[in-house]
């Protein structure tokens, strides 16, 4: 069994609630997440914030909405990247539509 496939579903609201609980303090991102299952929901939570849609966003302003959730704004973007939750063409970025499901995230290579 692969490291990613652990990862539960976004159907887990209870698993989903701990982790953000554990890594969420007064409205910040306290540290970024070493194991994958735990990433990958911080990273779902952080694109609803910083991504609310499709919208293109240049990098600065991108940088500026990591910001406000935790300082470590370079591997917050990359790692929204590899994850797949969102698509960069030169310096502009833009939420993926649809969002990676279930079967996509059984292949992906883990986030480092």
């Amino acid at each position: 069994m692969s490291i990613v496939q652990d990862i539960p579903t976004i159907e887990d609201p209870g698993y989903e609630q701990k982790v953000l609980r554990s890594f969420i303090r007064d409205g910040r991102l306290v540290r970024i997440p070493a194991r994958e299952r735990k990433k990958r929901v911080v990273l779902r939570w952080l694109l609803d914030r910083v991504f609310p849609d499709a919208e293109p966003v240049d990098e600065r302003d991108v940088n500026m909405r990591l910001a406000i959730w935790h300082p470590d704004v370079s591997a917050l973007r990359r790692l929204l990247v590899v994850a797949g939750f969102v698509t960069r063409e030169g310096m502009v970025y833009r939420r993926s539509l649809p969002p990676p499901d279930r079967a996509d995230l059984d292949d992906a290579p883990p986030l480092t």
